[in-house]
């Protein structure tokens, strides 16, 4: 779960919670699949993009 990281995540802790590879993690990051901030070299994750994102797969019910 989430609640295992911090409240910031670096591209290979996605990698290792999404259970995808490091290069799969940074195109997710570089299409802007995922949010994130650079600050200097560093790419930071907030965990509410990742929720984001994986509520973004959910398919809306057909009635």
């Amino acid at each position: 779960m989430l609640n295992d990281y911090t409240d910031v995540l670096t591209p290979h802790q996605l990698a290792e919670y999404l259970g995808v590879s490091n290069n799969y993690a940074y195109k997710l990051i570089k299409e802007s699949h995922i949010g994130y901030r650079k600050i200097g070299h560093k790419i930071l994750i907030p965990k509410i993009c990742v929720e984001d994102f994986l509520e973004s797969a959910r398919v809306p019910k057909k009635t």
